[in-house]
């Protein structure tokens, strides 16, 4: 598997009883829950984006691959990459793996738009991020 952009960030986590469905297995809506949090903390990491702050993220398009069934129990590990950036977005990657088989279980993708919370328009992206991204 080949994900483009440089890997700038990896968190574990585990999967909860409570986040699988009536199938078995890990509902679709947890995937996204593991994505947005591994930038949240990605994106904390970098003393960016944080609720107090004149600007931050906001997230215009976000979608995944579900490759294989996640199952209780279960621990994760999600891998961000940051891809190219245009003046005020950034293309973000994921993956989703398990910590102990490293079988790859989804890929996400979200589009990140730096936002001024005070005028509800876009704003240019930090150059922390910038400097991440791929071009």
């Amino acid at each position: 598997m080949s994900v483009p952009g440089n890997l700038v960030h990896s968190i574990t986590m585990p999967l909860r009883w409570g986040d699988m469905d009536a199938y078995g297995h890990a509902n679709n809506t947890v995937y996204f829950r593991f994505f947005e949090e591994a930038r949240i903390v990605w994106l904390s990491s970098l003393e960016l984006g944080a609720k107090d702050e004149p600007t931050g993220p906001v997230i215009i398009k976000t979608s995944a691959t579900f490759l294989k069934e996640l199952a209780h129990p279960a621990t994760v590990e999600v891998k961000t990459y940051a891809d190219k950036a245009g003046n005020t977005s950034l293309d973000t990657y994921h993956t989703l793996t398990d910590v102990d088989t490293g079988e790859l279980y989804a890929e996400g993708y979200a589009k990140i738009v730096w936002f001024d919370r005070g005028s509800r328009t876009s704003t240019r992206l930090p150059d922390k991020l910038r400097a991440l991204a791929t071009g």
